[in-house]
C-alpha cells in the first residue's frame, strides 16, 4: 500500500470516528485530504476505500442523513477491549522487537511497541536491556518471500541447486521462514516435485514473483517448519577432500586451512582440504581471485566460478 493511500485512508477512519452523526459523501470529501478533483474519479476512489476499511476489519456504519446515504465509524465498536500483559510477557514483546534489523520489519516492530506504550504497557522493563538479540536478513529474497508467507500465496523464482551450474525455475506453496546460524530457509511444498522442499534464500537468483490470490496457500496443520529444515543438518555431514592448487607465495588464509601442501612447479603449490559446506568454502576460495584453481571436486570448482561471475556482474 502507497504511503498516499495510507495516509488517506488514516484520515478517513479519523474523519468518521470524530462524528457523532452520519457523513455524506460529499461532506467526506471536502474533510478528508487526498480524494481527485473529478466527480467519477472520487466515486470510484471512495467506494475502494470503503471496501478497504470493510476487508480490514473496521466496522463502517451506513445510515440516512438529510435523505443522502451517511457514513461513520462507532467508536464503541472500533474500540479493542483493554489489554493486559504481564511483565515478563511485555519483556518478551520488547525483545522480540528488537530482533529485527532489515528496516521494512523494524518499521513494523517500532509501531507495535508504540502502540503498546500508548496503552500504558511498558514494553521495556528496567534490565531487559541487557540482552541485545539480532536477526539479519540481507538475502534480497527475503522480503519477496516474507510477504508471499504472510499472505499465503504461491511464490515462483529462480533457485541454484548445489552440484547445478544453471538455476531452475521453482514454484512453491510457502509454509514458513526459519533461520539458523545466521541463515534463512524457505519450507513450503513444490509442485513441481510435489513434495515437501526446503530452499536456502541465498541461492534464490533474481527476482521472487508472487501468484495467485492471498490465502490460496494452506499450511497443514501437522508442519513443523524447523523439523523439516534442519532434521537433514542434524545427521552426520560427510566430509570429502579437495585439491586446490595455489599460487606460489600467495593465498595465505588458504594455506592456513590446507591439511597438506606439496610444490607443483615454479608457479603453482597443491593443497588438499576438507569439505564440510561447498557453498561457504566457495565464498571464501573466490576472495583469492586468481591466486587459487579449484582442482576437484567439480561442484566446488563450478561454486567458485559462480561466485566470482557474481562479483564481475
Amino acid at each position: 500500500m502507497s504511503r498516499r493511500k495510507t495516509d488517506r485512508l488514516l484520515h478517513l477512519v479519523v474523519c468518521l470516528l470524530a462524528t457523532r452523526r452520519y457523513l455524506t459523501a460529499a461532506q467526506i470529501r471536502r474533510a478528508v485530504p487526498g480524494y481527485p478533483e473529478s466527480d467519477e474519479a472520487f466515486k470510484r476512489m471512495f467506494e475502494r476505500d470503503k471496501e478497504e476499511l470493510r476487508e480490514l476489519g473496521i466496522p463502517l456504519e451506513v445510515g440516512a442523513e438529510e435523505e443522502e446515504t451517511g457514513y461513520r465509524i462507532p467508536p464503541q465498536a472500533y474500540e479493542l477491549p483493554e489489554l493486559h500483559l504481564t511483565s515478563d510477557e511485555a519483556a518478551v514483546l520488547g525483545l522480540a522487537a528488537r530482533v529485527w534489523q532489515q528496516a521494512n520489519l523494524a518499521e513494523a516492530a517500532s509501531g507495535a511497541l508504540f502502540k503498546l506504550r500508548a496503552a500504558g504497557i511498558e514494553t521495556d522493563p528496567e534490565g531487559a536491556s541487557v540482552l541485545e538479540p539480532r536477526v539479519g536478513a540481507d538475502e534480497p529474497a527475503f522480503p519477496a518471500l516474507y510477504e508471499a508467507v504472510r499472505d499465503g500465496r504461491v511464490a515462483s523464482f529462480e533457485y541454484r541447486t548445489m552440484g547445478r551450474s544453471e538455476p531452475q525455475r521453482r514454484l512453491v506453496e510457502p509454509w514458513g521462514l526459519t533461520s539458523r546460524r545466521g541463515r534463512w530457509y524457505l519450507v513450503g511444498h513444490d509442485r513441481v516435485r510435489r513434495a515437501p522442499r526446503v530452499f536456502r534464500l541465498s541461492r534464490v537468483l533474481g527476482e521472487v514473483v508472487a501468484r495467485g490470490p492471498a490465502g490460496e496457500v494452506k499450511v497443514p496443520e501437522d508442519v513443523d517448519i524447523r523439523k523439516i529444515a534442519f532434521e537433514r543438518e542434524e545427521r552426520p555431514v560427510e566430509r570429502r577432500a579437495a585439491r586446490v592448487r595455489l599460487r606460489r607465495g600467495r593465498a595465505l588464509g588458504v594455506r592456513r586451512w590446507a591439511v597438506g601442501i606439496t610444490q607443483v612447479d615454479e608457479v603453482w603449490d597443491e593443497a588438499e582440504l576438507h569439505v564440510w559446506d561447498v557453498e561457504f568454502l566457495a565464498a571464501s576460495l573466490a576472495r583469492f581471485a586468481d591466486d587459487v584453481l579449484v582442482v576437484e571436486p567439480p561442484d566446488l570448482r563450478e561454486a567458485v566460478i559462480r561466485q566470482l561471475k557474481g562479483v564481475l556482474s
